[in-house]
């Protein structure tokens, strides 16, 4: 009889789906809040930014398209979940790639702010390898590239980097976020060259130490061109540029097309200027136009 009725109770307050209603979402590694009816937008932030750097670009997108605005668990407010334990960028991806599957998104564009470029790329790259799996419509990379610290110096191996990655990740573990604004120039400056778009601190919002920590180091680590081959979905690659030919920044292009020379396709490059690293808060109408044409 106890067991019949606590039985009872659990079907009571389990929620119930109906027939073709698309179960919720859970996980351990993102969350996602939707707005809007239309073909499918996924918005995926940088390095401890929340989904709230999107909030424009969601405003303008949301009477046209469905957009999927996405947290990484551990930055901002949000709580860590399975974040706290070994990588991130893989398994954020591969989160992602469990998001379509199960909303059942068809073909969605995903855009991707620099850590979050890279999820979108390895999400993307994934895809093109599993033919079974989600796959992904279209991608847009905002100043991000398969490997960061090409950027700063063309020549940066992963070998290279490496020292100073750990000594970011300890110094942000354990000093906190102050590190990153304090030691992030110095540490670009000893790759040789402009930090703004691995260290840049605006727009900063914070999050659990050891995940931002570990999210810095994969940032400066993670190298995806041998990987770019696997992307079936044309990818657009919008960065900051400057005019001035005093600021790295107006050295970009030559740097972002050889980071992208290995995709199937080649990709479309946009750049937005006086922009910095925060390209969708530093030239918001110039940003919005350019997502514009993406989608178009």
């Amino acid at each position: 009889m106890l067991r019949t009725l606590i039985v009872a109770l659990a079907l009571i307050l389990l929620p119930v789906v109906a027939e073709g209603q698309t179960p919720a979402f859970r996980s351990d590694r993102i969350v996602v809040t939707t707005r809007g009816e239309g073909p499918d937008v996924i918005l995926i932030p940088g390095l401890a930014s929340t989904s709230d750097v999107w909030a424009r670009t969601a405003n303008r997108l949301d009477d046209r398209y469905r957009v999927h605005l996405v947290t990484v668990r551990g930055f901002g407010n949000v709580p860590a979940g399975s974040n706290t334990d070994g990588a991130l960028v893989a398994p954020v991806a591969a989160e992602l790639r469990r998001y379509i599957t199960t909303q059942g998104l068809e073909r969605p564009a995903v855009i991707g702010h620099s850590m979050g470029g890279l999820v979108a790329l390895r999400a993307a790259a994934d895809a093109g390898r599993d033919r079974r799996g989600a796959q992904v419509g279209r991608v847009m990379v905002v100043d991000a590239t398969p490997f960061f610290p090409s950027l700063i110096s063309p020549g940066a191996t992963v070998g290279d980097v490496e020292p100073l990655a750990r000594i970011a990740y300890q110094a942000l573990l354990f000093l906190g976020d102050e590190a990153l604004r304090t030691q992030g120039s110095a540490l670009g400056q000893q790759l040789g060259g402009a930090a703004d778009s691995v260290f840049g601190s605006l727009g900063w919002q914070g999050g659990d130490r050891g995940v931002l920590a570990q999210g810095l180091y994969e940032v400066m680590t993670t190298d995806l061109r041998s990987r770019l081959p696997d992307i079936a979905a044309p990818v657009t690659v919008v960065y900051g540029w400057s005019a001035d030919d005093r600021s790295p920044r107006a050295h970009l292009d030559a740097l972002f097309a050889a980071g992208y020379r290995n995709l199937p396709r080649p990709a479309r490059f946009e750049r937005i200027e006086g922009a910095e690293h925060m390209v969708m808060i530093d030239q918001p109408t110039r940003f919005l136009a350019a997502v514009d044409r993406f989608l178009g």
